[in-house]
């Protein structure tokens, strides 16, 4: 057989849509330049990757996502509507469901991993979207975890959790040692944003790492900017998020004493709304029920983002502040509101539930 005739028979094998960097091209060259000895040792690693037989109907490069709750859920749907199959795990077998449901739906695949180092093993882009630092640590660098089965030296890994900027900084480093490329890319926008796929990302990496990433953000956002190097895209969000849970405890406490002293919520929500007093707390998420459908506090402040996750946040900007020196008196004040919301058996409900904290607290007078 002739080396040609042998390099085109072992390519076909390899059951999946062929895409720039897939490795078959190299091992067909490979053939032709050194002989069939050389066809056995590059034909290797592809040979490997059998897991892409089960992507031989999709058209697009799969992607990893490890972190399918209330944001990554519908980030990862995003994905599948764009095209492309998923490699995906979480704890949560229902969310592992959904998103196979939703590929289905959509003809295509998404194969549910073992472990997080199997998703690295399947997939040469990987994004993360993980509750706390602690989680991206132990994901990326635990036993079983992402750094532990990088398909491709130049695995590209997106990290969009919302964690303190040392933590993506060193995560960053070492995904940097072992010849992968890394941006911590956070979100703004809330789950609605998630859904919709308008998502604002944060990104913090280098230049070309930024480009190489914004073509996947641009599935799941539509404001992708880029914020400087490794770290800077949760300095971002970190202080968004400060200034968020601020101005809900704010918009709270105005909405419960005009409601308190006889004034209609929709028609207070409205001057808010046109005045200044206008913030995304009052125009898009307001915390009063019956003012706005759509939002959490009209369903029982379900399905938003937990006021656990806000308290996080909170600590995430008082403990960078605490760091440098920086007094942050209005944040600690803050924190400590979502500590109480937090003890009253409210953690997981959405952060606007301080509303309902806010106008059952009695006055000291």
């Amino acid at each position: 057989m002739s080396l040609l005739r042998m390099s085109r028979r072992m390519v076909s094998r390899v059951h999946h849509t062929h895409y720039p960097g897939c490795g078959c091209e190299q091992m067909a060259s490979a053939a032709l330049r050194h002989g069939a000895a050389a066809v056995a040792v590059s034909a290797t690693p592809v040979a490997n990757h059998a897991w892409r037989r089960g992507f031989a109907t999709d058209s697009k490069q799969p992607i990893g996502f490890i972190g399918l709750g209330h944001m990554g859920g519908h980030m990862a749907h995003n994905l599948l509507k764009a095209g492309h199959p998923l490699v995906v795990f979480d704890l949560n077998q229902q969310a592992l469901d959904r998103v196979q449901q939703q590929a289905k739906a959509l003809n295509l695949t998404a194969r549910v991993a073992k472990t997080p180092q199997d998703v690295g093993l399947q997939v040469p882009t990987l994004i993360t979207m993980l509750p706390s630092s602690p989680h991206v640590r132990q994901v990326y660098t635990g036993p079983d975890g992402v750094f532990k089965g990088l398909k491709e030296k130049d695995s590209l890994l997106i990290d969009s959790s919302t964690i303190d900027p040392q933590t993506a900084r060193d995560v960053a480093q070492m995904a940097g040692d072992l010849g992968a490329v890394m941006v911590d890319a956070p979100v703004s926008g809330g789950v609605g944003g998630a859904e919709a796929g308008t998502l604002t990302f944060m990104v913090g990496g280098s230049e070309a790492a930024f480009k190489r990433a914004q073509p996947i953000l641009s599935k799941m956002g539509k404001n992708i900017v880029h914020c400087g190097g490794a770290g800077t895209g949760q300095v971002a969000k970190v202080c968004n998020n400060v200034v968020l849970g601020m101005s809900m405890v704010a918009v709270a406490e105005g909405m419960s004493l005009g409601v308190k002293l006889g004034m209609d919520p929709k028609k207070l929500a409205g001057i808010f709304n046109t005045s200044s007093a206008r913030c995304w707390s009052s125009e898009v998420y307001n915390p009063c029920p019956g003012v706005m459908e759509n939002v959490p506090a009209s369903r029982g402040y379900s399905g938003g983002f937990g006021t656990a996750l806000m308290h996080k946040d909170m600590g995430l900007a008082t403990d960078a502040a605490k760091a440098i020196g920086h007094e942050m008196a209005l944040a600690k004040l803050t924190q400590k509101i979502y500590s109480d919301v937090m003890k009253s058996g409210n953690a997981d409900k959405d952060f606007g539930y301080v509303y309902e904290y806010i106008k059952n607290l009695k006055t000291d007078a």
